[in-house]
């Protein structure tokens, strides 16, 4: 019964105690470009970091807009005829806007273009509009795209290194999303 006990007590203690990324990396002067699931730094120069706490009551209070970077797997292209594809879903943060593959450390022209036109377009043009950037716990993409967000000129970014996982851990909500379409800066509809 004793060792019983004790075994919740550690649960409870492990379960409350706040999980961190693990921050383990010097922040580099420019942007990640490879092993992007790993250690990230503790910092990013001009932007604030997040924990969950914060992260969530900026959510509640509805002062930021949130952006979620995780890369969008395509459906392979040489998956044999009649094969059934079925994508597996993203969870988000509700009301984020999902702008997949933004966070690499180089970007084509067309895609650095949907970031900013995203952005633009999720902003109204104001860059002073609080821009919360994640993904997923120890993933660089979110570093990354908040500090191309700020090269934009964007000033108020904030970027949330737990992401959806130190989210999911603390028991809040996540909603399915789909990407924003890809051609939704210009036509004006979001996906």
């Amino acid at each position: 019964m004793r060792l019983m006990i004790a075994g919740f007590i550690l649960a409870a203690v492990v379960l409350t105690t706040p999980v961190r990324a693990q921050f383990d990396a010097p922040e580099p002067e420019g942007y990640r470009t490879e092993n992007y699931r790993a250690p990230v730094p503790a910092t990013l120069a001009g932007a604030r970091v997040l924990a969950t706490a914060e992260a969530e009551a900026i959510w509640r209070a509805g002062t930021g807009l949130f952006v979620d970077v995780l890369p969008h797997a395509p459906k392979p292209q040489n998956l044999p005829p009649g094969t059934v594809w079925r994508e597996k879903p993203r969870l988000n943060i509700p009301g984020s806007i999902w702008l997949p593959d933004t966070g690499y450390g180089t970007l084509a022209a067309a895609t650095e273009d949907y970031l900013r036109q995203g952005l633009d377009r999720a902003s109204k043009g104001d860059t002073a509009t609080l821009l919360v950037f994640y993904c997923q716990e120890d993933c660089w993409m979110s570093w990354n795209a908040a500090k191309r967000a700020l090269a934009l000129g964007y000033r108020n970014v904030a970027w949330y290194p737990l992401g959806t996982d130190g989210w999911q851990r603390a028991d809040l909500p996540v909603a399915e999303s789909q990407p924003q379409s890809r051609d939704s800066a210009t036509d004006g509809a979001a996906h």
